[in-house]
């Protein structure tokens, strides 16, 4: 019903604005940016981690009234795991590729409205091989796939003396996932968990507050990021006692930071 629901409404965006010009807009934009975040993932009543993110991003931007735009982000930091136990300075990192089309529409003058879809696809990695909890117990390796549509609405409005404020609302449908689990990291298991992911939704938002220079651009963009993933299917793996039954639970992450950019 959610997904229907954010089609649909992407969907009267565009029929209704439809016959509203766009202003014009550089046709070739680059942009290169760094990016520091917070980020916490728990699954409830199980676990979580929480810790910062350094990342660079990067993206191309077509536009001729149209919008085509490919953009790719690498994030790495370190996570403290709290449960029964504790451990800390887990190494995590993310990558994210996403394409994107659109059609900017001027409203009310001078700003720019472009709603947009695309497909993304987000891979997390987070290393607890070798790793012992406060309590004993031995950490694994994981990593988590995420193929979803970004929907969403762009707008930007340009102020005085070279300034322009944006702002981004995106809701993602989430169609596919993997969970990988190295169990066998730790002794005793026989092979590694493969669990599939098929029911979530990611929302996303940002405001950026963009200054014009000679050659360059200059853009500062405090954002947030939200996913909530549903348990996965069930998977057996050996084990030397036996089979075991392992599934990833539902989980969810908030990440939200400041982006640092420049553009051309």
């Amino acid at each position: 019903m959610i997904r229907r629901t954010g089609v649909l409404v992407i969907c009267i965006i565009f029929v209704g604005m439809i016959s509203v010009s766009a202003q014009t807009l550089p046709k070739h934009i680059w942009e290169l940016g760094t990016e520091i975040s917070h980020i916490k993932y728990e699954e409830p009543g199980v676990m979580e981690e929480e810790g910062m993110m350094y990342g660079i991003a990067g993206s191309y931007t077509y536009r001729n009234s149209i919008m085509l735009k490919v953009e790719g982000r690498f994030a790495y930091g370190q996570v403290d795991y709290k449960n029964s136990g504790t451990l800390d300075n887990i190494d995590d990192y993310i990558l994210e590729f996403r394409g994107l089309g659109g059609h900017d529409f001027s409203i009310f003058t001078a700003s720019t409205l472009t709603p947009y879809i695309g497909i993304g696809y987000r891979y997390l990695n987070d290393d607890m091989s070798g790793r012992i909890t406060s309590t004993g117990a031995l950490g694994y390796e994981r990593e988590s796939n995420y193929i979803y549509s970004p929907i969403g609405v762009e707008i930007i409005t340009p102020l005085k003396n070279g300034w322009s404020v944006g702002a981004m609302l995106e809701y993602d449908i989430f169609w596919w996932g993997k969970q990988i689990s190295h169990l066998t990291d730790v002794p005793g298991y026989l092979e590694d968990a493969e669990n599939r992911q098929k029911r979530g939704y990611g929302v996303r938002g940002c405001i950026k507050f963009q200054k014009k220079g000679e050659k360059l651009d200059f853009v500062i963009e405090p954002f947030i990021r939200y996913w909530n993933i549903k348990k996965s299917e069930e998977t057996q793996v050996s084990h030397i006692l036996g089979t075991v039954t392992v599934y990833e639970p539902k989980n969810n992450s908030t990440e939200y930071g400041i982006r640092f950019t420049l553009k051309f």
